[in-house]
């Protein structure tokens, strides 16, 4: 396989693909602020015929995102489609019916249960567990979890997470998601069902938005994936058989960044070299 390839922007590389499948949240925005230059890159994109399916695992339905988006600032004309993990936890938790569950998770994420049948109960009578994220992951980390954990093995409780992501950032800080707590929970000998990136899953339900709304699908060799996490992003399209371009300022931006929030050539070839799924391309950001 040949070593991933360092591009500054977005046109460098887009004639080579009709659909790409983009990362939100450390693409296109930070959690408090829009990265105009990401948006600005997607809406052009589209301008030149190509189709744009973001690609979330937020907790939450697509419904429920798009006002968050609207809110931070980054416009409608930057996608076509939203897809997110909570659209798809939705249809199996209406798979498994009127089953009372657990939820794990904060008020923010009550969106991903509304309208469906089954009940919401404690752990001692609920028939599986449905995790959306700590409770405050302000405050928080996965070791306050232990007890609930614990107890949740106990009754051997499945566990459906909802968010496969181990942290997210906020500003300039790094927030723990429901994939922390699943993998503390499966670290326990208990069993959790991912829901999302990098599961084909998430792959294949952002192409089938894709085919319904060129028409038809791509070969792969013409899909992009674009994204900040290498356990996530990168893991996911190699798996799929997709291209990906992977981005340094989200959440390893610490890790292969200066002061000047420049990429450190020798950081980043350091960093790659010692992970298991590697990017086509990589880049600071994305910018058109």
């Amino acid at each position: 396989m040949t070593s991933p390839r360092a591009i500054t922007r977005l046109p460098e590389i887009i004639d080579h693909y009709d659909l790409i499948i983009c990362d939100v949240w450390g693409v296109l925005h930070n959690g408090v602020a829009a990265f105009e230059p990401a948006h600005k890159a997607l809406s052009a994109a589209r301008r030149a015929g190509k189709t744009v399916i973001l690609l979330s695992n937020a907790p939450r339905p697509h419904g429920s995102v798009i006002p968050q988006l609207d809110a931070l600032g980054v416009p409608r004309d930057a996608y076509d489609a939203i897809v997110t993990s909570g659209d798809m936890a939705r249809s199996m938790l209406i798979e498994r019916g009127a089953q009372p569950f657990y939820l794990l998770g904060p008020d923010r994420d009550l969106p991903l249960i509304e309208g469906l049948s089954a009940v919401r109960a404690d752990i001692e009578s609920a028939g599986y567990v449905l995790c959306s994220g700590l409770f405050d992951d302000e405050t928080e980390t996965p070791d306050d979890y232990d007890p609930i954990l614990r107890s949740m093995k106990e009754r051997g409780l499945t566990m459906l997470c909802a968010n496969p992501d181990l942290v997210v950032e906020k500003g300039h800080r790094l927030l723990y998601c429901a994939g922390a707590l699943a993998e503390r929970y499966m670290s326990l000998g208990g069993e959790a069902v991912m829901i999302g990136k990098p599961f084909a899953i998430a792959y294949r339900a952002a192409c089938a938005k894709a085919e319904a709304i060129r028409g038809g699908l791509p070969a792969k060799d013409r899909i992009l994936a674009i994204g900040d996490a290498i356990r996530t992003d990168v893991r996911g399209a190699r798996d799929f058989g997709i291209a990906s371009l992977f981005l340094a300022n989200g959440i390893h931006a610490d890790e292969l960044m200066d002061e000047a929030r420049t990429v450190d050539p020798a950081k980043m070839s350091a960093f790659l070299a010692r992970q298991s799924w590697q990017p086509d391309f990589f880049s600071r950001h994305l910018e058109g």
